[in-house]
């Protein structure tokens, strides 16, 4: 995907909105609107933005897991599994 074709201006947007939007069905490319020249919104599909929004989710998910890590909050998984089993055995 070539992003230099992808930027828009303002105007282009309020001329052409039916038109970007019918096309994000068929591509999933985002799209850079421009005013006075600078990038200001970025618009994308909804499949995109909510695969997006999982791969931050996961992301932060992972980066906790590392933190606790570093921190020494972890333990060994045999001794979880035990732990876990001596509760179930004592219910």
């Amino acid at each position: 995907m070539k992003l230099s074709s992808q930027i828009k201006p303002i105007s282009y947007l309020k001329a052409h909105a039916a038109e970007i939007v019918r096309n994000f069905g068929e591509q999933r490319a985002p799209l850079i609107i421009t005013q006075n020249g600078e990038a200001k919104v970025v618009m994308q599909d909804i499949e995109s933005y909510e695969q997006t929004q999982e791969t931050m989710a996961l992301l932060k998910i992972l980066a906790i897991g590392n933190r606790q890590i570093e921190e020494g909050k972890v333990q060994p998984v045999t001794d979880v599994i035990n732990r876990l089993r001596e509760g179930r055995q004592a219910s």
